[in-house]
């Protein structure tokens, strides 16, 4: 089965899709992630690079992508606390713009957005040894056949 034109995404509460869905607007997938830039290749084993982003991708009602609004919340090592409570709170602000916003499943097209150096978007990954798939980044969600919208890690 060839990759779809819209790739599915199924929201599960409480896990890493648990804020996406549809607005007046159109479609929105929403995160907080941590990530290091992409040209950050030496190890960091203390986790010390790690860039923590409260996100937010928009799509049209089609699927194609209209904008992300992406904010540095912290570099540390993990997102706890103070941070962690900042994080969600920028989280909630963007979130909070959405007219009519309401959360379910979603389907998308690629894309891919660099910010502060970072790789965010849906991005086709189909290789000869493991067929077709696709890649949410930074978030590391792997979609692949039968494409009904579950995710590995």
């Amino acid at each position: 089965m060839p990759l779809p034109e819209l790739v599915p995404i199924a929201r599960e509460p409480g896990y890493h899709t648990d804020r996406i869905g549809r607005y007046a607007g159109g479609q929105f997938y929403a995160a907080i992630h941590g990530a290091h830039r992409d040209d950050d290749h030496p190890s960091d084993p203390d986790r010390e690079r790690v860039r923590w982003y409260a996100y937010l991708h928009l799509f049209d009602v089609d699927g194609r992508h209209c904008r992300s609004d992406i904010s540095l919340v912290a570099t540390a090592p993990y997102l706890r606390g103070e941070l962690g409570e900042h994080a969600e709170a920028c989280l909630a602000g963007l979130l909070d713009q959405l007219p009519e916003r309401r959360y379910g499943d979603i389907a998308i097209q690629l894309f891919r957005v660099v910010h502060d150096g970072v790789t965010f978007g849906l991005i086709d990954e189909s290789d000869a040894e493991w067929g077709d798939r696709v890649e949410l980044y930074p978030d590391r969600l792997g979609f692949t056949e039968p494409w009904d919208g579950l995710y590995s890690t």
